[in-house]
């Protein structure tokens, strides 16, 4: 069974051949003939935060939402992006059962054969925010594009200019020259509730102007690798090509940007995510202003916690953000935050969910201080932290080790880490996961995993597994590494 993925709304050609990626949005179809219109060239003036005219409000129809008036008064703001640029092609000669090649292909700078650089041309969408020619997308979708052009519901099309785009947040905002454009009535994600009806408008494998609907299914998702983006859970259909699309609410206010789904086959299976339309605004703020985005950092990785995890330290609910990892020299570090701290409260906000605590950290200001209630010892104690700056990964490399070892109460077949996987993936201590079977698989644990702890203690081989195990514990809480990120797992043993 194929194991399901996040991945952004996105289909591209490639060398002149169709590819399925995480990345841009939708193609022509072979079957859809569109004439060749003459691309604006104009100058793009500077941008300017202009703000749209107030659009009339949506009437409803028997308190049903009105449909057919929110898509006759927002959909001429509704755009097509069509993209076109280089891009490196995806190599398919991988050895996927190989832990230890898993192991290294999940280092940040891991490089195997490099195929060529070849053209792509790709296709999202996007909605108009101001009269003069503000327009808001997903910066998957303008990704390494060369060439970006904008065309409107009325089939004219405008070179547009990208301002600037956000990868941690997934919004890029584009520039055409035009003026008196129709513009979409912002509204406010804050106020949404599951079971909400919403409308969403894009351009699905290319098919212009289509609109669907469904209602919000959750608030604030946290997915991974999207720790800053707290998601809209819809159950509206978006596919290939809805990317950066508008989400409407049943009174016609756009309350987010369609970018990514749950799916199995690459097409829409009932999951698809909105990032929420008052974070997009910051972002587009900062860009327009400054032609970027600034993200404070604290410097930590979080998990969910869970009942079994929860109990592991002592908590009496699974509410909080579980620290698994602590970023040396980083703010959080500098404030005394511990690997196994739970963060339960941010300026006496609670912390229910991992999630929660992410989007409240990145969409802070470098500089800003915060004061965290953190679980730690079975015990709360307050911690004050001056946030800084987020910045890009550093990049790692690593070589081939070999070499095997196992064992483990826990059903896991292990090795000690070389000292140079130990550096290439930046860990301490730690060993290799070679098989998975018993308490561990039925826990969730993969081959290519790193273990780095358990129970809070470092494992730097497989006697301080076994060391813990011998006391015969009913359940262990296993310090995890894996593609990059550190997470806790917890293991029932009894």
């Amino acid at each position: 069974m194929k194991k399901p993925v996040v991945s952004s709304l996105g289909w591209f050609l490639l060398g002149g051949s169709l590819a399925a990626v995480t990345g841009v949005a939708a193609i022509d179809l072979p079957w859809r003939q569109s004439p060749q219109p003459t691309v604006a060239t104009a100058p793009v003036a500077a941008a300017a935060a202009t703000v749209a005219a107030p659009v009339a409000p949506i009437a409803t129809l028997g308190g049903a939402p009105n449909y057919r008036a929110i898509v006759q008064q927002s959909g001429p703001a509704v755009v097509g992006v069509r993209v076109e640029g280089m891009r490196q092609a995806v190599s398919d000669d991988e050895s996927a059962d190989d832990p230890a090649q898993r192991f290294f292909r999940s280092l940040p700078g891991f490089r195997g054969a490099q195929p060529d650089r070849q053209p792509f041309r790709g296709q999202g969408s996007g909605f108009i925010v101001t009269a003069d020619g503000i327009v808001l997308t997903n910066a998957h979708v303008v990704r390494d594009a060369k060439e970006v052009t904008v065309r409107l519901a009325d089939r004219r099309e405008f070179a547009a200019k990208v301002l600037g785009s956000d990868p941690a947040t997934d919004i890029a905002v584009l520039r055409i020259e035009a003026k008196g454009l129709p513009t979409v009535r912002l509204g406010d994600a804050r106020s949404l509730m599951v079971g909400d009806p919403v409308l969403a408008i894009g351009a699905p494998y290319g098919l212009e102007q289509t609109a669907t609907a469904g209602i919000v299914s959750a608030k604030g998702r946290s997915l991974p690798g999207e720790a800053i983006v707290p998601f809209i859970q819809t159950d509206a259909a978006v596919n290939p090509g809805n990317s950066g699309g508008p989400l409407f609410d049943g009174e016609g206010r756009v309350v987010g940007i369609n970018s990514q789904i749950y799916s199995r086959t690459g097409g829409f299976q009932g999951v698809s995510f909105a990032i929420p339309i008052d974070l997009a605004l910051k972002v587009r703020d900062q860009i327009v202003s400054s032609g970027r985005a600034q993200h404070a950092r604290l410097g930590v990785q979080v998990q969910d916690l869970n009942q079994a995890l929860a109990e592991s330290f002592g908590l009496p609910r699974p509410d909080g953000a579980l620290v698994a990892a602590v970023d040396p020299d980083s703010p959080a570090a500098k404030a005394g935050l511990k690997s196994g701290d739970v963060i339960l409260q941010i300026d006496g906000e609670p912390t229910v969910q991992a999630g929660a605590l992410s989007a409240r950290i990145g969409l802070a200001k470098p500089g800003d201080k915060v004061t965290l209630k953190v679980w730690r010892g079975k015990a709360e104690q307050e911690l004050a932290v001056t946030l800084g700056a987020a910045r890009p990964e550093t990049q790692a490399s690593a070589e081939a080790a070999d070499a095997a070892e196992g064992g483990g109460r826990l059903g896991l077949a292990l090795r000690p880490l070389s000292p140079i996987e130990r550096q290439q993936a930046r860990v301490e201590h730690g060993v290799l996961v070679q098989g998975v079977q018993g308490a561990a698989q039925r826990a969730g644990l993969q081959r290519g995993d790193v273990v780095m702890a358990i129970n809070g203690q470092p494992v730097d081989g497989i006697e301080d597994l076994q060391r813990v195990l011998s006391g015969k514990p009913k359940q262990v809480a296993l310090l995890v590494w894996r593609g990059g990120e550190r997470m806790f797992v917890p293991v029932p043993l009894a």
